[in-house]
């Protein structure tokens, strides 16, 4: 093959397969996809592909090797599980025997825009499908001459097909996302949903980029028309990362993951991953069109068989469908995926309370509570059993990818703020006029109007007034939003209902918050909500 790397499958322990395929081209693998039956081409050309059962994440069923060289440094606990190094070994041993016999697919691509920070990486699939999600998802290596000597320094094996047996390897169940620090290595199986592959990526650098002072974030990232214009928006998904990063008058560095270095700020990836139930062609045009784009991945999205067209409203598969496209697919995205530092940082909550305001400025201890807190309310679709929103503390708006401790984040966090005078906003994108089942969900165009005027400057002479729940200094007018909307509480009918739900809200805060109390100072300590009269 000439673009197979010499540093062969033999390094991983793989042998005996029936044949390799190596960094096949876009069009190549989805004829591939096609020929195996693992998909179909829907109308204007992207392909259709279903995950089975699986079609959210599997966070129950990942673990972390307990090995001597990373066990210091993990924050051991419910997000991260550990695994025997003997018990992975075994499950190992199987999965390689399972392997022989059948065709694989290899990518050889990078992980990190920058390249002081770039890890290179190889992704081994049973299916085409997934090759090119990882083709589409991570940063190609599009020198011949360099594939073929490409050595990965992390690894990850995609094995949908094969299944753990939890009473012998002590998984949680037939699923499993193992991660190895010390071997480099990382296996996935029992599951079809391709995000397992993208935040298996994302779980190493959050682990080995933080050691070299860069703080590793779970965002989206734009620029205006200079770039050290940069805006990051922090939040889980479902909370419109990529719906408010995306956006005709910036350009786009990445949608999900990134780096802060002591030179700016840089993608992770060389992809996009964009929910796409019920976007439309007038909502979110830019992420619209790549639904219509060859090469485009479109994961359990509704399709009629006979007319291939696709139907963007329907969750009869799930809340969680799914596009996955390389970045320049969005056509003011930077291919270079390096930007400056940012100056302002969105942290992004669908509060299904109703009770935080729709836009609030953060001082910098109140910016570091929130980001430790990393409240939101999961939607519908983005994990295995959420049917409908569900309160949930996500540390660094990230938790279930975090392999440190939480205050080495935070800490880079404050750090970064202090030292390029960036200021930081709480979005609250959720509910208002009362909590989920009771109030409307905030409407975007309001939303977007909110974060236009953070971005062009015009908050900066706006009047504001302390927010009595948060703190927080909440802007008295923004332009495009009408201003009772601004007041949480006067958008509640019944004001006394709004401060039952704003004690019970910052009770929650403070009992989640506890578990860092011995972590941080004072100041950071008595940033979070009041328990209000």
């Amino acid at each position: 093959m000439p673009f197979a790397s010499r540093f062969g499958l033999e390094i991983h322990g793989i042998q005996n397969i029936n044949h390799a395929w190596w960094n096949l081209s876009s069009a190549a693998l989805c004829e591939y996809a096609i020929r195996r039956r693992e998909g179909i081409v829907a109308h204007r050309g992207p392909l259709v592909v279903r995950t089975g059962q699986h079609t959210g994440r599997s966070p129950n069923d990942k673990f972390i090797v307990r090995e001597p060289t990373s066990d210091p440094n993990i924050w051991w606990g419910t997000v991260n599980r550990p695994m025997e190094a003997e018990q992975f070994e075994g499950l190992r041993s199987r999965l390689l025997a399972h392997l022989q016999g059948r065709d694989l697919f290899v990518q050889d691509c990078y992980a990190g825009a920058d390249p002081d920070y770039r890890i290179p990486i190889r992704i081994i699939t049973e299916t085409a499908w997934q090759s090119l999600f990882a083709r589409n998802m991570f940063i190609r290596e599009r020198d011949p001459e360099l594939l073929q000597a490409h050595r990965p320094e992390f690894t990850v094996i995609c094995a949908p097909s094969f299944n753990a047996q939890p009473a012998v390897d002590g998984t949680n169940s037939e699923v499993f996302i193992l991660v190895h620090f010390g071997s480099k290595l990382v296996l996935i199986g029992g599951t079809s949903y391709a995000g397992e592959i993208k935040k298996s990526i994302f779980t190493i650098l959050n682990y080995v980029l933080p050691l070299e002072h860069v703080l590793s974030m779970h965002c989206s990232a734009n620029y205006g028309a200079k770039s050290d214009d940069v805006a990051l928006f922090f939040g889980l998904s479902g909370t419109g990362k990529t719906t408010l990063s995306t956006s005709r008058d910036r350009v786009l560095v990445g949608d999900d993951e990134h780096g802060w270095s002591d030179r700016g700020i840089f993608n992770f990836e060389g992809g996009c991953y964009a929910k796409v139930i019920r976007i439309s062609r007038d909502s979110e045009p830019e992420i619209f069109a790549t639904t219509e784009m060859f090469g485009t991945i479109l994961e359990n999205v509704a399709i009629d068989s006979a007319t291939r067209r696709l139907d963007l409203n329907s969750d009869a598969l799930t809340e969680n469908t799914r596009a996955a496209y390389p970045i320049e697919s969005i056509p003011n995205a930077t291919p270079s995926g390096i930007a400056g530092h940012p100056r302002n940082l969105l942290f992004l909550a669908a509060d299904a309370f109703g009770v935080l305001p729709p836009l609030a400025r953060l001082s910098r201890a109140q910016a570091m509570y929130h980001f430790l807190s990393g409240y939101t309310a999961k939607v519908a679709g983005t994990e295995r059993g959420i049917t409908e929103p569900k309160v949930t503390f996500s540390v660094c708006f990230g938790a279930p990818f975090m392999a440190l401790r939480p205050a080495v984040y935070a800490q880079l966090l404050g750090e970064k703020i202090a030292k390029h005078d960036a200021d930081v906003w709480l979005v609250n994108t959720g509910w208002s006029g009362g909590p989920h089942g009771v109030g409307r969900r905030m409407k975007l165009e309001y939303t977007r109007a909110m974060v236009r005027s953070v971005l062009d400057g015009s908050l900066s002479r706006a009047s504001y007034s302390e927010d009595p729940l948060t703190g927080a200094l909440v802007p008295n007018q923004c332009p495009g939003v009408p201003s009772n909307v601004l007041n949480q509480r006067s958008t509640w009918p019944d004001p006394s209902a709004y401060d039952r739900k704003g004690r019970e809200l910052a009770t929650r805060f403070a009992d989640n918050f506890k578990q860092f109390e011995s972590q941080v100072g004072a100041e950071i300590k008595d940033a979070g909500l009041r328990i209000l009269p």
